[in-house]
């Protein structure tokens, strides 16, 4: 069992989440996930690491409340338990030898992107970061992001803070006013990650994404994560989960994530006639 030590709220829908798990903590890099069950009837569910902390042994996950595991972990409180927490799984991102970086998240892909930003900061690089989310009360991890960056730029869709547009206009604004940026890191919702990529490809600029097919295992025994990269097929939890930006079958990768939509929706509103009401037991 794994003690949740720490919750904070950062909107309506998503929550940060500091966990006990000193084994994991140990050997976690950016980059890198786990997977976690809320109790033992419960499915697997795939986190990446938000941060975490050797010496306390913990790791933090942020996380939006949207499926049957993320809502009942969302109802967890501090001092209480998660049955299954493993990690750390995946690759970790490959940091070393950038000198100017451009971290691009995209709502809750921040979360995501804010330890590979962190990272590439304590190494000395030069980091400017690009938070990309559809209007002001749904931002989050505005002070941290700012706290490991050069430069910090917030871009809301309908304009109610930052800049008004996308992530992709501000990158190109910045690469045509002469950053001259060693490599692209785009962390967010699928579309993004395809726009980001082909904004950066005609500029020739290193672009990694970090993906999120549907996971089971972890350790590549499924085949449910795979991918599709430079016209090969990849593994997300064992190959990735970072992948050259530019080689990316987005299409197929947003197809494949669609396939249980129905599913899913008929699994959050589903009304239980033996104990009445709306039940994800």
């Amino acid at each position: 069992m794994y003690k949740i030590v720490k919750k904070r709220q950062l909107n309506d829908m998503v929550t940060l989440m500091e966990v006990e798990a000193p084994f994991v903590a140990k050997k976690a890099e950016a980059g890198q996930f786990i997977i976690f069950r809320v109790d033992e009837f419960g499915e697997r569910i795939p986190l990446t690491i938000a941060d975490y902390d050797r010496e306390k042994g913990t790791v933090t996950i942020i996380f939006q409340a949207v499926g049957r595991s993320t809502k009942l972990l969302s109802e967890l409180n501090e001092g209480d338990s998660i049955h299954d927490f493993v990690g750390p799984l995946g690759k970790p991102t490959e940091l070393d030898g950038y000198k100017k970086v451009c971290v691009i998240g995209g709502g809750v892909g921040c979360a995501i992107a804010y330890p590979s930003a962190k990272a590439l900061f304590n190494k000395g690089a030069e980091v400017d970061i690009i938070a990309g989310f559809r209007s002001k009360d749904i931002v989050i991890l505005e002070d941290e992001m700012k706290a490991v960056s050069n430069h910090y730029y917030i871009t809301t869709d309908d304009g109610s803070y930052g800049e008004k547009g996308f992530v992709t206009d501000k990158l190109k604004q910045l690469i045509e006013s002469g950053n001259q940026y060693d490599l692209v890191i785009a962390i967010g919702p699928i579309p993004m990650m395809k726009f980001v990529s082909l904004t950066t490809k005609p500029y020739g600029i290193k672009t990694l994404v970090s993906l999120n097919p549907i996971m089971i295992d972890g350790t590549g025994m499924c085949g449910g994560c795979r991918v599709t990269v430079g016209g090969k097929t990849k593994f997300a939890c064992v190959d990735g989960p970072d992948f050259d930006g530019h080689e990316v079958d987005y299409d197929e990768l947003m197809k494949r994530n669609s396939f249980y939509k129905g599913e899913e929706q008929h699994d959050a509103t589903h009304i239980c006639r033996l104990l009445g009401g709306n039940h994800n037991a």
